[in-house]
């Protein structure tokens, strides 16, 4: 089993890898309004995702993994998750990829992250009563009272609709290259696979693993918290081996493999001060995943494999975090090249 798992995180690195969607400067640029490559490549993948994940689950080859909406968790672990992905320039799953690349940020960003997940499990029981209230587990097939028909007209309509969109996105960002296009579908169908039964039968996710293996580092496995997601963290944890082998290996195909601390997108804002740089990726790590667990999910398992699903907790956080992802992008790099 670990070696499929394996497999299909290596998979996902290659696939983001493909158009640089792992990569600082693209994520930051999104941030700042200059890269809309994971932007549209996401509207894509919700899009075609949504179409397959809904015939597999008609035909009886996959179930349903709607989040719940706890709104306090989703609301504000949204705002913070995008805090914590500007700042960072990162995605919990994408740390790895980076890291394989050799991106050092990405290893700092990956110690404030374990840090967070932490410090997460830690003070959960304290802030249990700001995750909610809990406004249950909905999605398209919920609220369309579980009529199939109706369903997978609707269905339809909202996966073009997110498609169009990504189009209508790249032709204000008057882009030449579609590498996001065809990363988009492949998120898409590789979700599709790990949905079915006799793969996987779950979502694909990235930020548990970052609190199953700090509780399991520090010892702190006597709680509630590490006994619920557990299973879940270990699955995630050998995913992102896998990412983190396709990001070393493709690049050193590619010879792109790269020592790299200060990229360019951070030089021409923040400038070159290799200590603010690496401060920052660890207070970014940090927030970005405690944001993830308290939403209960982040980029890969919330927006990706919850939009494919039209789950409603799934796309308000995708519209919160984005909201924490612009407004922190506006603010964190308005400075410019030079500055330490």
């Amino acid at each position: 089993m670990n070696v499929l798992i394996l497999v299909l995180g290596f998979l996902f690195g290659a696939i983001l890898q493909y158009a640089k969607l792992n990569r600082y400067n693209v994520i930051s640029g999104m941030a700042t309004l200059e890269n809309f490559a994971v932007a549209k490549a996401i509207a894509v993948a919700i899009g075609v995702g949504a179409m397959i994940i809904a015939i597999e689950i008609g035909l009886g080859f996959a179930s349903f993994h709607i989040k719940p909406f706890l709104l306090g968790g989703i609301a504000l672990g949204g705002i913070i998750f995008g805090v914590g992905m500007a700042i960072l320039g990162y995605c919990p799953g994408t740390l790895a990829i980076s890291l394989g690349e050799g991106s050092v940020d990405a290893l700092v960003g990956i110690a404030g992250a374990l840090v967070g997940g932490f410090v997460y499990t830690i003070l959960l029981p304290s802030i249990q009563n700001i995750l909610g209230p809990d406004l249950g587990s909905n999605s398209l097939f919920t609220l369309t009272g579980n009529h199939r028909f109706i369903f997978y007209i609707l269905d339809i309509i909202i996966g073009a609709a997110f498609i169009l969109a990504a189009f209508r996105l790249n032709k204000v960002e008057n882009a030449p290259d579609y590498k996001w296009l065809y990363s988009g579908i492949g998120l898409a169908i590789l979700n599709a696979v790990v949905f079915l039964s006799v793969i996987s039968n779950r979502i694909i996710g990235a930020s548990t693993a970052y609190p199953f293996v700090a509780d399991l580092i520090t010892g702190n496995t006597s709680n509630n918290y590490y006994s619920k997601i557990q299973e879940a963290g270990r699955w995630e944890f050998v995913f992102l081996i896998g990412a983190f082998i396709s990001g070393f290996v493709i690049s050193i195909l590619r010879k792109e493999f790269k020592i790299t601390i200060i990229h360019s997108n951070w030089k021409k804002y923040k400038g070159n001060n290799v200590s603010k740089r690496l401060i920052w990726s660890f207070i970014g790590g940090f927030i970005l995943i405690f944001g993830a667990r308290m939403a209960g999910g982040c980029t890969s398992g919330h927006i990706l494999s919850g939009g494919m699903q039209l789950s409603v907790s799934s796309l308000v956080f995708a519209l919160f975090v984005f909201a924490g992802l612009l407004i922190t992008g506006k603010y964190f790099y308005k400075s410019h090249a030079g500055v330490s």
